[in-house]
């Protein structure tokens, strides 16, 4: 098994770092910049920055924090949030991100995935897919921050997101977001098995034991950490080392 990937999550809302329960009831939690350094000197892995209103209000891009974050913070970042196009994502290229994730914009017009891939590469496209469990087995995919339902089966249109080009997935519970409740570890794994790409659990971290459960059950191959991190319910230190005593190979730091 390749190193699991702990990446913490920073969920953006114009300027400020917040957090939420299932994406809504948003509460400020601080400025991103000094959480990102905060975790880069813990020793995460990677950042993933997501505008999680951006898609609603047409809004601009998170190039200004990213080319902050660049300044300070030496791991791979990824960028979310109201990418539209390659226009885009060279923008956030170019201001310190190393991948793109792109949700809404994907769903309504799949063909960008493709055109990011080819421009870019695929290894740049992080499809990120935002779902609700409809039924035992079946999630729906959601856009513009879980707000509206699409009507794409969110493990199909994984599939098809990686024939088009992504070269990772992000896979984000709406039902386990902010629950503390732990990860769909079904939805998870049901991804992973129908993709050959790096997938990323997302949403609903507790415990320690989820993120056992995610990896050995789930397949996750990395794991986002969002409220456990950002209220230091735990720390970097204390996740390796419950993976390691799991035998889960984490990077050394």
């Amino acid at each position: 098994m390749a190193n699991v990937r702990l990446i913490a999550r920073l969920d953006i809302k114009g300027p400020n770092l917040i957090k939420g329960v299932h994406l809504e009831g948003l509460r400020v939690v601080g400025d991103p910049q000094e959480y990102a350094r905060r975790y880069y000197e813990q020793g995460i892995d990677e950042l993933i920055y997501i505008d999680i209103v951006a898609s609603l209000y047409g809004r601009s891009k998170l190039t200004e924090i990213v080319r902050r974050a660049a300044h300070d913070v030496f791991v791979p970042m990824t960028v979310g949030g109201g990418v539209r196009n390659v226009d885009d994502v060279r923008d956030l290229l170019r201001a310190g991100a190393d991948k793109v994730a792109i949700n809404t914009a994907a769903v309504r017009r799949p063909e960008l995935v493709t055109e990011v891939s080819r421009r870019f590469g695929s290894q740049c496209m992080m499809l990120s897919i935002e779902a609700k469990q409809q039924a035992p087995g079946r999630w729906e995919v959601f856009t513009d921050c879980g707000r509206e339902r699409s009507g794409v089966d969110a493990v199909e249109w994984a599939r098809r997101g990686v024939a088009l080009g992504a070269g990772e997935i992000l896979v984000t519970s709406i039902d386990r977001e902010g629950t503390r409740k732990g990860f769909d570890l079904a939805l998870t794994r049901a991804i992973a098995s129908a993709v050959t790409v790096p997938v990323i659990a997302s949403g609903g971290y507790g415990e320690p034991q989820d993120l056992t459960d995610v990896v050995l059950e789930g397949t996750a191959n990395a794991v986002a950490f969002a409220d456990a991190l950002h209220y230091q319910r735990t720390t970097l230190a204390e996740l390796r080392a419950h993976a390691r005593s799991a035998g889960i190979p984490v990077r050394s730091v």
